[in-house]
């Protein structure tokens, strides 16, 4: 990881800009922890939502919406939620634009034990920082593109499953039997097919997730300078804005 190459990325990014990040991943790699982790560090967990410098987004709320079939399927473990075609790429590309342009958006959140999008909705303000994760965040170019860096958490296969097993059991409500069938026959083949290639489009990879404390504490550095950058920038156009200088009597252009 180059510290030059990543201030080149931060000082390239409009100051009204948010810095988008994409967090991708196998399936229980550790992504939305280690973007906890993050939060954490940045001090941004406690901070009321309207006035957070740093937000996550993850992709599992751009799920497509299921036909009666899909639903049947999905009750069944018979649907590959792991697929592209899952995801509502034309939702997620426009509203990270929306993001990008500084505009507030508001999604519905996702109900895993009824697989479908949920009531409930997350209204994401602007902020300075914004971390996307999802296990497809680099498949689709388009959106790939929007990110001014990309993470990649590598862990290994047999870590994510023996996490996987007892979360979709405990807190999506699914039976082992149905949690291993659907991970053999469409989790496994599909990171395979469509996660894992995409490790290459990665800006930095992460070996271990969210137990790998140099990597987090090194990416968390490199936000902590991009927001202190934006702050001095922010304070030096307010300092030498024609009406601050107009009521303070200072020179045109900061001439003295």
């Amino acid at each position: 990881m180059s510290v030059n190459r990543f201030n080149g990325k931060f000082s390239s990014v409009e100051s009204k800009t948010p810095f988008l990040i994409g967090v991708a991943g196998g399936t229980a790699s550790g992504k939305s922890t280690v973007c906890a982790r993050i939060m954490e560090k940045l001090g941004q967990v406690d901070v009321d939502h309207t006035e957070r410098k740093v937000v996550t987004i993850s992709q599992d709320y751009f799920y497509r919406e299921l036909t009666p079939a899909g639903k049947a399927k999905a009750l069944k473990g018979q649907y590959n939620f792991d697929h592209p075609d899952a995801f509502n790429e034309e939702l997620m590309l426009q509203t990270l634009q929306n993001i990008l342009e500084g505009k507030k958006v508001t999604l519905h959140t996702y109900d895993y034990r009824t697989n479908s999008r949920s009531e409930i909705m997350q209204t994401i303000y602007p902020a300075d920082v914004v971390l996307f994760e999802g296990i497809l965040v680099f498949y689709f170019p388009e959106i790939r593109n929007l990110f001014h860096m990309k993470l990649f958490v590598d862990t290994d296969s047999d870590t994510r499953l023996a996490r996987r097993v007892p979360r979709d059991i405990n807190e999506r409500g699914r039976d082992l039997d149905q949690v291993l069938n659907q991970y053999m026959r469409f989790v496994k083949p599909a990171f395979e097919e469509f996660c894992l290639p995409t490790k290459k489009h990665a800006d930095v990879i992460i070996p271990r997730g969210a137990d790998n404390t140099v990597a987090i504490d090194l990416i968390v550095q490199h936000i902590r300078d991009f927001l202190n950058n934006r702050a001095e920038i922010s304070k030096s156009l307010a300092h030498n804005s024609p009406t601050k200088r107009a009521n303070s009597g200072d020179a045109p252009y900061g001439l003295h």
